[in-house]
């Protein structure tokens, strides 16, 4: 007959004594109290490990601490676990493991992989911005918070302080920032779920504003202004270039030497300097390519086509142009991007295709297939179309001076 084991009392584990030597009292089912000389007291489990069947105790904490009542609860789950045959000592192992885990993975950290995935699919200028203002408004706050601690109420008051200062298209960015670094730890088993997907509508949209141009009839003041503006020869080089390109304006104010084939009048713009992180290539017009003549002996030798005024190793910033139209006079009027609006919309009351138009707006069909199709049709039409819209920017400076319809009286000093 198998011996029975009377479970300890409460008094009994309270006013059990040291000895010389440790030793165990026995409550059963595996839970032990052992005494040790210095006056201690240690619960163990004692069981036998599935398939090796040898003897093993697992420590369950001290008394006082634990007592008999939530010693006794922790041995009848280790049972439990048992009866599984899942050892008890490396459930709670992989348990801890999987805790220091969920705290080593904070958002900083996850956001940083996400980042780095990322690098490859945007252009340098967009990712950039990416780092920058997750840096500016999220890291601080959320940046060491462990991925389990993430939910919407301390997302949203983390970015609520850049939606009162009026920055909603900042704020719009952001929830889909940080959505994607929740879907990314969701899609690579981080995280079983993203608790922030409805973050979005806890802010106003951004209303849409577009961005200042001028009107198709306006061109001949532009060219104007720009003759009689007091700037330096690389600002109004860069001007009439992106005027010419139909290009972004950082972009444009990144042009660099080697990205241009002179010979077969083409410009390609590498991906990585590219919105969408595409290459696009731009059929370059006599006039374009004039330009180039202009700025040649001013940056020929150097990487970048405009260099900027206080270091030439590096290029013009994006904002030159920006800053060259407000001098102008067409603050509020006209931006840096309105350039493109301007061409766009010329070029469409002139009947020019609109898929052509968007393709050299570097645009991205959502259509794939035709996508494709586009990049391989239209460089032809492009040019042809470009060619026009040259002649139309130097038709518009008749009477004024363009840099790139009067080369021939042009001498650079």
């Amino acid at each position: 007959m198998a011996k029975t084991t009377r479970p300890l009392t409460n008094t009994e584990v309270k006013q059990a004594k040291p000895k010389e030597k440790e030793y165990n009292l026995a409550d059963g089912n595996g839970l032990y109290l052992r005494i040790k000389p210095i006056g201690s007291k240690t619960w163990l489990f004692n069981y036998s490990r599935p398939y090796t069947k040898k003897r093993a105790n697992l420590s369950l904490g001290s008394y006082p601490h634990l007592s008999l009542a939530n010693a006794r609860k922790e041995a009848r789950l280790f049972k439990e676990l048992l009866n599984k045959n899942i050892d008890p000592k490396e459930h709670r192992l992989e348990n801890e493991k999987q805790q220091k885990e969920a705290h080593t993975l904070t958002f900083e950290f996850t956001s940083k992989k996400w980042l780095k995935l990322k690098e490859s699919k945007v252009s340098e200028v967009y990712y950039k911005k990416i780092s920058n203002r997750l840096e500016t408004y999220v890291f601080p706050k959320l940046g060491k918070l462990p991925l389990h601690k993430i939910n919407a109420v301390t997302t949203i008051e983390t970015i609520t302080p850049v939606a009162d200062q009026g920055k909603l298209e900042t704020v719009k960015k952001l929830c889909r920032w940080i959505n994607e670094i929740m879907l990314f730890a969701v899609n690579t088993g981080l995280i079983h779920s993203n608790p922030l997907s409805g973050i979005g509508k806890a802010f106003d949209a951004p209303k849409v504003v577009n961005l200042p141009t001028i009107k198709p009839g306006e061109l001949p003041e532009l060219m104007q202004r720009i003759n009689n503006a007091s700037i330096k020869i690389v600002t109004r080089c860069l001007i009439e270039w992106q005027l010419h390109t139909m290009v972004r304006p950082n972009e444009a104010a990144g042009t660099r030497w080697d990205e241009i084939d002179l010979d077969k009048a083409l410009w390609t713009i590498p991906p990585e300097r590219m919105k969408k992180n595409r290459p696009h290539i731009v059929p370059l017009s006599p006039q374009a390519l004039a330009l180039l003549q202009v700025i040649k002996p001013i940056s020929g030798s150097r990487e970048y086509v405009f260099p900027a005024n206080n270091n030439p190793k590096r290029s013009a910033n994006s904002q030159t142009v920006n800053m060259a139209l407000k001098r102008m006079g067409f603050k509020g009027r006209l931006v840096a991007h309105g350039l493109r609006a301007l061409a766009s919309t010329t070029l469409n009351e002139q009947g020019f295709d609109p898929d052509v138009i968007e393709a050299a707006l570097a645009h991205i069909d959502k259509n794939s297939i035709r996508a494709a199709y586009n990049r391989a049709d239209y460089l032809e039409r492009r040019k042809t179309m470009l060619c026009w819209w040259s002649e139309h920017i130097e038709q518009a400076a008749t009477g004024n001076f363009s840099l790139s319809g009067s080369m021939k009286h042009l001498k650079v000093i």
